[in-house]
């Protein structure tokens, strides 16, 4: 069976629970649980890696505990070191995929990891190997060219190779991971109307045109109908230029049931579309479709992974 690990995320957050629930009927995977002791103590998995203790208060010490933190930072300090424990497995050869519970950026920051997301933080932890974030649904397969940046600095940071280099690490992970030989890719535009011939920009002639030529990809095509051809099979996966418009077509098709996938690492790793979601903790109304739909997957891409060459 593939071997999975699951790290929980946020102590704080609605991870554990939904962690528990997706794998209350789970039997197509041997799975690894990582996070706080106290939290995957109670879940059943085949093996559990405590990375600390996380407790009711703030005041209860545990291994990752140093004199007057808060409760964010102690929150941080635990989900990052299950991230980097979740990768340690994986790039080792001890799992063959990884499925992320939901983290606060906020807190990692706190606790000293730098960086933007899950996505850039994985990429380093990998060896600093070139990555793209995928939004999967079912048919509806859509990229993020850049991710969490201010939308001002979207259009001198949406460059011809920056394209380029993100379709072709869409073409690898269709091919190695879902076993999609031709990948039929499009580009989403920028602009309205896909630019109106230069009327409302001239990004599309003038970069991502060529950046489709280049890649063999169709498009650009404007934002209202590409993501419906796509979910009708016209497309495998769309390139979208920036995160809203990428992510709000993802959960308006799918909300809920979601996965983000991170292409072009050495294993395949898989989250839920949602967050924390601190308001709901513990009050048993988070639904956990989505992380069950990240285990599912990671196991499917992890069957396939396994198979490849080399």
């Amino acid at each position: 069976m593939p071997r999975i690990a699951i790290t929980l995320g946020d102590p704080r957050g609605i991870g554990p629970e939904i962690t528990a629930r997706a794998l209350q009927d789970l039997t197509a995977a041997d799975v690894t649980l990582i996070g706080a002791e106290d939290q995957i103590s109670t879940i059943p998995a085949a093996r559990r890696i405590g990375v600390g203790s996380w407790g009711e208060g703030v005041g209860e010490a545990g291994p990752w505990e140093r004199p007057g933190p808060s409760r964010a930072m102690r929150a941080g300090r635990l989900a990052g070191a299950s991230v980097e424990t979740a990768v340690r497995l994986a790039l080792g050869g001890e799992v063959d995929a990884i499925v992320t519970g939901p983290i606060h950026k906020h807190a990692l920051n706190l606790a000293g990891y730098r960086w933007p997301g899950h996505t850039e933080w994985l990429a380093h932890l990998a060896g600093d190997v070139e990555v793209a974030m995928m939004l999967a649904a079912g048919s509806l397969r859509v990229v993020l060219v850049t991710t969490h940046v201010p939308l001002r600095t979207v259009p001198e940071m949406l460059t011809t190779d920056r394209i380029v280099r993100t379709g072709l690490v869409t073409r690898r992970g269709l091919q190695g991971w879902w076993g999609i030989a031709e990948p039929r890719i499009a580009l989403c535009a920028l602009n309205p109307h896909a630019g109106e011939s230069g009327l409302f920009g001239d990004e599309e002639e003038r970069v991502l045109r060529p950046a489709a030529l280049a890649l063999g990809a169709s498009g650009p095509f404007p934002a209202d109908t590409v993501f419906v051809r796509a979910m009708r099979g016209e497309f495998d996966a769309v390139l979208a230029p920036y995160h809203d418009v990428g992510m709000t077509a993802i959960k308006v098709a799918a909300f809920g049931q979601g996965v983000n996938v991170t292409l072009g690492l050495p294993f395949p790793r898989t989250s839920p579309d949602h967050g924390t979601a601190f308001d709901i903790a513990g009050t048993g109304r988070a639904e956990h479709a989505s992380m069950r739909a990240a285990i599912d997957l990671a196991i499917e891409l992890a069957g396939r992974a396994t198979r490849q060459p080399g």
